[in-house]
């Protein structure tokens, strides 16, 4: 039985670096939503042990260094699982953008594979293994369209009462590749010229906001630590935010650690005016999507 699973994408609507923890990991505080960018994942059963991943994309690995191999050795090994898969990645999510599509890959195996092989795992079972494998998996495993991170922005809580809300985005992805790694290692070595806390706003005043509908309030609280210093390294994000401003977008911000950004439309008729105007442009990815 082959199992098909839709591996969403992310947004960080917010992103503090709180400070560096003794173990060299970064504490956040953020805010993701889940958008319907996605992967598609194809899981076909195997009756030996191997694992193996299939995707014609050339921008991820194929071996043991690919994060969704990682998650299903992990969960093979962890469960003593005698049963192997064929992992197929359909990929759409564009690699090293700052949209978790690694890690949202990796959060539909866990998942995937929980019901594949019978596993019967409880969610916090499952969520436990995805933080062993990388910082953003829980979010996925969650299943929720928006969620508070702490810790390493591992710790998730959904945030009650945006269940109705949908945002429209125009989402532009400059054909660059970012290290997560390199941009905290940079911020690492500015970090004493910036001010590491942000009184002025916070999650709960966004999360307020969004509940409102509010979007002139929202346009003043998105915030990403990471912004200001991936932008410095690569000026086609300033390139990108100016052309949504001109475009007569408020509400812009740079997603993860990049290059992605995205801007919030006021509605899905302003989101397709805008997506035709602006997807023709030969060194941008250009996506029209939404909160799901």
């Amino acid at each position: 039985m082959k199992l098909h699973l839709s591996s969403y994408a992310k947004l960080n609507l917010y992103l503090e670096i709180l400070g560096k923890q003794s173990n060299g990991y970064h504490r956040l505080r953020t805010v993701f939503e889940r958008i319907d960018l996605c992967d598609k994942i194809i899981l076909n059963p195997r009756q030996d042990k191997k694992i193996r991943i299939l995707t014609h994309s050339t921008d991820i690995p194929k071996d043991d260094s690919n994060i969704a191999y990682r998650a299903a050795l992990q969960l093979q090994r962890d469960m003593r699982v005698n049963k192997g898969v064929d992992i197929k990645i359909i990929k759409r999510i564009p690699v090293a953008s700052g949209l978790g599509g690694g890690s949202s890959n990796a959060a539909s195996v866990i998942i995937g594979l929980n019901k594949l092989w019978g596993l019967n795992l409880s969610r916090d079972k499952l969520i436990r293994l995805g933080k062993k494998i990388g910082a953003d998996v829980p979010f996925f495993i969650f299943n929720c369209p928006f969620a508070e991170g702490r810790g390493r922005g591992d710790l998730i809580m959904p945030l009650k009462g945006l269940s109705g809300v949908r945002l429209w985005h125009i989402l532009i992805v400059p054909k660059i590749s970012v290290s997560t790694a390199f941009i905290y290692k940079k911020w690492d070595e500015v970090k004493h010229l910036i001010r590491l806390t942000r009184t002025d706003y916070n999650v709960n005043i966004l999360t307020l906001a969004l509940r409102k509908r509010d979007y002139a309030s929202v346009s003043r609280i998105l915030f990403n630590s990471l912004q200001d210093i991936t932008a410095k390294l690569y000026p086609e994000i300033e390139k990108i935010k100016k052309k949504l401003t001109q475009a007569g977008l408020k509400s812009i911000l740079m997603s993860g650690s990049g290059p992605a950004v995205f801007g919030i439309c006021s509605s899905r008729k302003e989101a397709r005016g805008l997506y035709s105007e602006l997807k023709g442009n030969r060194k941008w990815q250009v996506f029209l999507t939404r909160t799901i």
